[in-house]
């Protein structure tokens, strides 16, 4: 990723997609995220199938304000919708990424039994045929898919999500956070929300708060946090190793219980 100074004086970044889809998967997702206008996403000015050219969001320190308007701004956000869970942005690949693992976008109607078969079980299998969780570790996990349809709370439409939501995809300013490098597409609105808290996010009590003003949470929401982790749990396990393992089947001991 690379800041460019172009000939009118503009400042852009420049950045080359890792893989195959990777930078048409982007451009879809920050076009998709943008076009409700709830939150800030570097505009896309250009892209080819290996380059990916944005706009430059600043950053800065969070404040109390950004930290409102981002919690009002996923709330709009999410309630934009999506075709289905697992729908991918318009003209977006089925075949995208999260990071640098693959993600497919697959379309379903049931969140607990999409959310297992589309997000969390082929990072398990993936894991397994890699060395990086262990069988006895994977059975934890599949049992708590096998609960999902019990502790996922009441039936919700599909959230239009930013998909990769942690910390380092914040970037702060006094007056409002912009979001970069999505892996957009149809899921749970409470799985933005985990993502958030997994890696830590300044301000986070405001954030919520914020959200809950203008779309509360369904009851009993924190104690599916862990279900809602299992999958960027995973890619991490997939992506850095046995370091993350463990996190992951503490957060499928806890939709267990």
């Amino acid at each position: 990723m690379t800041e460019v100074v172009l000939d009118s004086g503009d400042t852009v970044v420049v950045k080359r997609g890792h893989a195959r889809n990777a930078t048409p998967a982007e451009a879809a997702g920050l076009r998709w995220l943008g076009e409700p206008g709830a939150v800030r996403v570097p505009e896309v000015r250009g892209h080819d199938g290996e380059w990916l050219v944005t706009e430059l969001v600043g950053g800065g320190r969070p404040t109390h304000h950004a930290a409102e308007r981002l919690g009002r701004g996923l709330a709009a956000l999410h309630a934009a919708g999506a075709p289905a869970f697992g729908a991918a942005p318009p003209d977006g690949p089925v075949d995208a990424w999260i990071g640098l693992a693959p993600m497919k976008n697959t379309p379903g109607e049931d969140w607990p039994r999409w959310y297992a078969e589309h997000r969390v079980l082929p990072y398990v299998r993936r894991a397994i045929d890699e060395g990086t969780l262990t069988g006895e570790e994977a059975v934890v996990i599949e049992n708590a898919c096998a609960r999902l349809s019990v502790v996922a709370g009441p039936a919700e439409p599909p959230a239009r999500l930013h998909g990769d939501l942690w910390n380092g995809n914040v970037l702060w300013g006094a007056v409002e956070a912009s979001l970069i490098d999505p892996a957009a597409h149809g899921g749970h609105r409470e799985t933005d929300l985990a993502m958030l808290q997994l890696f830590g996010c300044p301000l986070l009590d405001r954030v919520l708060a914020a959200y809950q003003e203008v779309a509360p949470l369904a009851d009993g929401w924190t104690d599916r946090i862990g279900a809602h982790q299992l999958f960027p749990l995973l890619v991490h396990t997939v992506l850095f190793g046995r370091s993350y393992a463990g996190q992951a089947v503490a957060a499928a001991k806890a939709v267990g219980r």
